[in-house]
Formats: structure tokens, sequence, C-alpha cells
């Protein structure tokens, strides 16, 4: 059920990644207000995984999900009707607070109900169907939004909606109670060294990887955006098609260790641009970097569920999407510094940075397994 409801939720997903358009084109906006309301969802972002961690933590996972998916719905509707500045701004805001906030419920979900054998392999399938799912919503938003943006905004609304009531409807509560003599909220996970370290280490990481959103499209805008757009779609289908057959493999394998090898390749990947100036170049790169990625998915969750108590799940998960949002932040900011001073000057420092990422995530490896030994432990 969370499987399906994810499908068709991101089947939906058809307004942020054409917010920019949405805004400069529907609304009227300058390069310059469009900018400030983009970065006002992203301070919304930073907000949103604590807060559905510690309400996943707190209310439970299946309230929190459908909440969430409820609250996108209302605020997806209200944006699309939304023609004056400040009420366009105030909706963003709010989007980014409660877009993404069904990803902590959902990760403790998983790790509620599956196994710890089996988690990678649980955690691969969502990533896969969010990859599925988000990959139709591209070609058929981009349709869409030319018979009207309005379209967009009803389509992702409904998809938030149905995956909200299935969820409701058809997945128990899963969250367990803390015992008395258990310590609870944040304070207890900050004094958590490993996870600490780990989500470091996961921020690094992102800072590589983001890279493919920010800095990639600056790079190849000599070669037109419809270039970016068919090497971006690489890596759409090579998950698509790839990850399945691999997902069951790997998930046999020691999460510390494939994740560290998904680090080095995306770096590896990236650091290959350097020698990219064609759209097929770029596109090869993107084959390398997406492979990586490959071996990355559903390893970081299910390394979360193995270092977090089960009564703070929800806290543990939204700490890790937190690093997503910090590295969401920062990544534009040097990687368009480093590409002023050069192709070869980002490139290369991207790819030493996804080493490092790798380096860190080996060091971290053996901590990691004895944590999960323990709690897997009868």
């Amino acid at each position: 059920m969370l499987f399906g409801g994810t499908v068709v939720n991101r089947l939906g997903t058809m307004v942020e990644p054409f917010f920019g358009i949405y805004l400069t084109q529907a609304r009227g906006m300058s390069l310059a207000v469009t900018g400030l309301v983009l970065s006002v969802f992203g301070a919304g972002s930073l907000l949103s995984q604590p807060l559905a961690g510690w309400l996943a933590d707190r209310v439970g996972r299946r309230a929190t999900l459908t909440g969430g998916m409820l609250a996108s719905a209302a605020t997806m509707l209200a944006l699309g009707y939304s023609t004056s500045v400040p009420g366009i701004v105030a909706g963003m805001f709010v989007l980014g607070v409660v877009v993404d906030a069904y990803r902590p419920a959902s990760q403790a979900l998983v790790a509620d109900l599956v196994s710890p054998v089996d988690r990678p392999r649980a955690f691969g399938l969502l990533f896969w169907g969010l990859n599925l799912g988000f990959s139709i919503a591209m070609i058929t938003g981009g349709w869409l939004a030319e018979a009207g943006f309005l379209w967009l905004f009803w389509i992702n609304a409904v998809t938030c909606t149905v995956f909200g009531v299935l969820v409701w409807r058809a997945i128990p509560e899963t969250r367990p109670e803390a015992s008395a003599h258990e310590g609870g909220g944040f304070r207890e996970m900050f004094k958590d060294r490993l996870m600490l370290a780990f989500v470091t280490v996961n921020l690094a990481y992102t800072c590589v990887y983001l890279q493919a959103f920010f800095t990639l499209p600056l790079a190849m805008k000599d070669l037109g955006t419809s270039a970016y757009g068919w090497v971006m779609a690489v890596n759409g289908l090579v998950i698509v098609f790839v990850q399945p057959l691999t997902n069951g493999w790997l998930a046999r394998r020691d999460p510390s260790t494939v994740l560290a090898a998904g680090f080095a390749i995306v770096g590896l990947g990236f650091a290959l641009t350097v020698f990219a100036s064609t759209a097929l170049g770029f596109g090869l790169t993107v084959a390398v970097w997406t492979s990586g990625e490959i071996l990355t998915a559903g390893m970081g969750g299910a390394i979360v569920a193995s270092l977090a108590p089960p009564h703070l799940r929800g806290r543990y998960s939204g700490l890790y999407g937190f690093s997503w949002s910090v590295g969401s932040l920062i990544t534009p900011l040097f990687g368009t510094r480093l590409l002023e001073a050069g192709p070869v000057v980002l490139w290369s420092c991207v790819g030493a940075l996804g080493v490092v990422a790798a380096l860190g995530q080996l060091a971290l490896g053996p901590a990691i397994r004895r944590r999960s030994r323990l709690v897997t432990a009868p």
C-alpha cells in the first residue's frame, strides 16, 4: 500500500519542477522576485523534516503522512488560485513545510513494518517507485502546462489526497511506545554521535549529487535547455530499467560498504564531466553517476533505521532528510562559485568531495555494523 500510494503521488508531482516557469510566465514575476519566492519555499523545507519527524514519533506515522498529504493538496489549490505576491509567498512557505512531510513518516513506517534484513530492498523499492512516477510526471507535466498551469495544481492535489486517504484506510498505526526508561526527544538523538557523523557524511554527498540540478544545467547552457532535458532523461531511464534488476542483490550486501561505493561512483561520474562538451558526452557522465545513485538507493534509509531507537525513528528520519534540505541550500552557493573559476575546478572539486564522502562512510562502517547487530540481536 505504501509503495502504491508513493507511485500515485509521484505521478502527480508536476508543480515543483515547473515553479520557476509558472511564477515568471503565469504570474509575471521578475527573476529577482521569483528567486525570493523559491528561497521562501526552501526555508519552509528546512523546517519540514525535523517537524515531520517529531510528529511521526509523537502523533503517529499514519496521521503525519495523511495530514501532510492533505495539507499539501489544500496548499496546492490555494497556490494555483493565488494572484497576489504576499499570498503566493505565504503559500510557498507552507508548501515547503508540508509537501515532503510524508518522508520521515514513510521511512519510519518501513522500519516499523519490515525486518532489518529486508529493509534495503524495501527502501530501494520505494526509491524506484519515486523515480518511476516522477519520470512519467515530468513528461505529462510539460504537456499539460501548455494547456494551463492550473491543471498541474489540481492533478498534484488529487494525487496527494489519494495517497493520504490510501494510507489512512489501508495501513495501521505502527508507532511503538517508548518505555519508562527510554529517553525521548531531540536531545537523545543529538547525543548520538554516530548518527550525527552519518548525517554529516551524507550532507557531503548531497553537495555532490545535487550539482545535477543546480550547476549542471548552467554548465550546459550553451547546448540549450532541451539538451539538458534529454541528458537528465538518461538518469530516469537508467534507474527505472536497471535498479529493479540490482535491488535484491544489493540488499544482501553490507549497506555501509554499498553506500560508500555509490558515493565514490557518483563523485567519479561528476569528475568525468570535465571532459564533456557535447550532449552525448554529458549523457555518458550522467549514466556513470546514475549507476552510483542506484547503489545508494535505500541504503541510507536502512542505515538510519538500524541506528534509530524504535520510538525515535521519525526524528532520526527527519534529521536524515534535514541534511538533504541543507544540501539544497548550500550546493548552489559553492557550486556556482566554483563554476565561475572554471568547469575543471568545479568538477574536480565535486569529484574529490564524493571520494571524501565515500571514505567517511567506510570509516563509519564498523560502528554502524556493531550498532546494527545490537539492534537485531534477540
